[in-house]
């Protein structure tokens, strides 16, 4: 069971996460579009499940786990729990990566305790936002990017589970957004700077805002958004150049982490190891 010191120190590092020939009538046409979109949803959800369940099939009774977070991690976290319940799995421990795996785990009944109990894993199991095709990948989008990295870079091994939307030619691929966790302190000075970093040249970086407040990770801290209209050409030396700079805490490229990536195909699941 978790210490009440453990849970203190876990919850408080945070503040507060969808034709028919002829004539059809609009009413029909949308009650169809509704209906393919919740049946697409449905084939999406149970391809995500099915890659979770392939990455629980790495966990071993007496292991230390990383807890991801995010939709596919939570099918993972989630089949851990039933297997514990079973007694197919036991003494297991596992490590959150953000409050809400934390509350989910705990509801489940799974052991819990954080790097100071436990600085050593042996297997950790998250999402990803983008995969490139060397297993490079960015996370965070879910604000837990900080966590998930220092859990993550504790474990023998990283098991990245996606679905194949995530996959791109290049980190930044997706034109969405490449987290960056900053302190709170002169937020505009260092969004400036990030802006005007020359290794992510012609990136527009925006605060997130979680409606009229900017968005407060489970540490406390802000974070900007990288947006990208072209894929980033040096993704190991973007990354090295954004942790150079004063305030910033951490960010979204998880470079050279990945051992095993399992992608949800839309023709069944897929194993890539590096």
């Amino acid at each position: 069971m978790l210490l009440s010191r453990s849970q203190s120190q876990f919850v408080t590092g945070g503040v507060r996460a969808a034709g028919l020939r002829g004539k059809i009538t609009r009413g029909v046409q949308r009650s169809r579009a509704v209906s393919k979109m919740t049946i697409s949803q449905l084939s999406q959800d149970e391809l995500k499940k099915e890659a979770a369940w392939k990455a629980v099939e790495y966990v071993k009774s007496g292991m230390v786990l990383g807890l991801g977070t995010g939709s596919t991690a939570a099918f993972a976290v989630a089949r851990i729990g039933e297997l514990m319940k079973e007694g197919t799995l036991k003494d297991i421990v596992g490590v959150p990566t953000s409050i809400r795996t934390y509350e989910q785990a705990k509801s489940l009944g799974i052991p819990l305790a954080t790097l100071d109990e436990q600085p050593k894993l042996d297997l950790a199991i998250d999402g990803a936002d983008e995969v490139d095709p060397a297993l490079n990948v960015v996370k965070g989008r879910g604000g837990a990017l900080l966590r998930e990295k220092m859990v993550e870079m504790s474990s023998d091994k990283f098991v990245c589970i996606v679905d194949e939307t995530k996959l791109v030619s290049a980190l930044g691929g997706s034109q969405d957004a490449m987290p960056v966790e900053i302190v709170q302190f002169c937020w505009k000075y260092n969004l400036e700077r990030l802006q005007n970093l020359p290794e992510v040249a012609g990136c527009d970086a925006k605060l997130r805002m979680d409606g009229e407040n900017p968005y407060v990770t489970d540490n406390s801290n802000y974070i900007v958004d990288l947006y990208f209209k072209t894929p980033i050409k040096d993704a190991h030396a973007a990354a090295k150049a954004i942790s150079s700079l004063e305030g910033v805490v951490d960010h979204g490229l998880f470079m050279d982490m990945v051992d095993v990536c399992i992608i949800a195909k839309g023709d069944g699941v897929v194993v890539q190891t590096k």
